[in-house]
């Protein structure tokens, strides 16, 4: 087994790419700017910016500044890159409190979150700014439950990331529970 190999893998989630047109970044050419950072292993999932990885920790704990400085050099986008390690992915996917449910999956959804929230600036969030939906804060995730979806909610990445000071990106739950299946398994040989 080689040294990447025996890496765990991280997923990296970009916020804002290939979503209505804008902010056009192909997926090979993501996975290149990872690969040029050092990371191995390097694969994507679907082109909305999902990129899983293998790197060493010291790279790891800075990765997310590397990768938005990079893609704002070559593609002149500001990029806000969340990471979570397969671990954490797995660990933020049991603590779903509306998975097992009788929710509509395509109704759940999670935000990540950069960083931790203050428990003062979690306070300031309104539990009745979208009186169809439900969120519920755990760590460096918000919970989602809209059951309108998500282009009717008013519990947006606008609103998490001026309440909480922190970069944010939300994905749905089919693809949190692909990510976290994917970071698990061996890494694909292409």
């Amino acid at each position: 087994m080689s040294e990447t190999e025996a890496r765990p893998r991280h997923v990296a989630l970009l916020r804002g790419i290939n979503v209505g047109g804008r902010n056009r970044l192909p997926m090979k050419d993501l996975a290149m700017v990872f690969t040029d950072a050092g990371c191995g292993d390097v694969e994507t999932y679907i082109a909305s910016g999902n990129v899983l990885f293998t790197a060493p920790d010291e790279l790891y704990t800075r990765i997310a500044t590397v990768i938005s400085e990079a893609i704002e050099r070559s593609r002149q986008l500001c990029v806000a890159v969340v990471t979570r390690t397969g671990g954490e992915l797995a660990a933020a996917a049991e603590r779903n409190p509306w998975d097992n449910s009788d929710t509509d999956p395509k109704a759940l959804h999670v935000a990540f979150l950069a960083d931790s929230p203050s428990p003062e600036s979690v306070a300031t969030l309104e539990p009745n700014r979208s009186p169809s939906d439900d969120f519920a804060v755990s760590g460096r995730e918000i919970y989602l439950r809209c059951p309108n979806g998500m282009g009717r909610s008013r519990l947006t990445n606008n609103y998490f990331e001026a309440r909480l000071g922190t970069a944010c990106t939300v994905r749905n739950w089919r693809t949190v529970r692909k990510l976290r299946d994917l970071s698990a398994a061996p890494p694909s040989r292409q």
